[in-house]
């Protein structure tokens, strides 16, 4: 993809976080689940760190080499010409330097954005020094780029048991998300927050588009909307509603001997006419 076009789409990425109506993000694992959902209309898709280490046989943390993530990266934002944010885990590196040279590989593949997490493996919080000069450095690599990325801070203090009170959890996060965004992140994302309260409070303390997870308990958009929040995504949710969906078929078919489970509303001709027709262009 030519700097133009990367530039382009970056921009447009970065407009959609403008808060005047929340942007949702569906996240994709691969070239056919982009398609769907680009064709369904969304303004923007993301990818899922899970899903897309799942679809080439690993799992989710930094189990996929760089290269395979850059690889299939590479095809999601190929598959679609409206911008695409990656979920980059960590930042692919032990420091801060070997996480700019990760950044500058993704975003030489068209990324229009970045997540980029302070929890590592989902087990512990980095240091907020850390976290930030991992983001400082993404900055940077964008800078060097030329790309207007917009860096997504995720907060994994809801994530991660520390054994925090909540009133400890919720200052923790707030002086996380503010070194971030000192550090060059445009909005943050508290991962696993489900509570409406508390992603209002956030919203208030922060001035800096906030992104929610979708998931079981979290408001509507309607009501997201109305507390200010910028951006919902799915995460894994939508992969793992698909690899759900085939298992229970293929139970179905083993344990009934019928095929009537294999039978879906949206099928073969379907998927058939979005890789013959030209890519969504919203």
């Amino acid at each position: 993809m030519d700097k133009a076009t990367r530039i382009e789409r970056a921009a447009r990425f970065r407009a959609l976080h403008d808060r005047r109506q929340v942007l949702l993000l569906p996240n994709a694992w691969d070239a056919g689940s982009a398609r769907v959902f680009a064709d369904l209309g969304f303004a923007a898709l993301a990818t899922t760190s899970g899903g897309v280490a799942w679809s080439l046989g690993c799992a989710d943390g930094e189990q996929l080499p760089l290269a395979d993530v850059v690889a299939a990266t590479r095809r999601i934002v190929q598959a679609t010409t409206l911008p695409v944010s990656a979920d980059f885990e960590g930042g692919f590196g032990d420091t801060p330097a070997a996480v700019a040279a990760s950044v500058r590989a993704i975003i030489d593949v068209g990324v229009a954005g970045i997540n980029l997490e302070d929890g590592v493996r989902h087990e512990t919080l980095r240091s907020v020094d850390d976290a930030a000069a991992r983001i400082a450095a993404a900055r940077d690599a964008a800078l060097a780029a030329g790309v207007p990325i917009i860096i997504n801070a995720r907060v994994d203090s809801w994530m991660i048991d520390t054994g925090a009170s909540a009133a400890e959890r919720f200052t923790d996060a707030v002086a996380r998300a503010r070194r971030y965004l000192a550090a060059g992140a445009d909005g943050v994302y508290p991962i696993g927050l489900t509570d409406r309260d508390t992603i209002a409070a956030l919203v208030t303390a922060l001035a800096a588009p906030l992104n929610v997870g979708a998931r079981r308990g979290l408001p509507d958009l309607e009501d997201l909307a109305r507390i200010g929040v910028a951006r919902v995504s799915t995460a894994t949710r939508l992969a793992t509603i698909a690899y759900s969906a085939a298992r229970d078929a293929a139970m179905a078919l083993r344990a009934t001997g019928r095929c009537d489970a294999l039978e879906t509303p949206f099928g073969y001709p379907d998927m058939q006419r979005l890789f013959a027709a030209p890519r969504h262009s919203n």
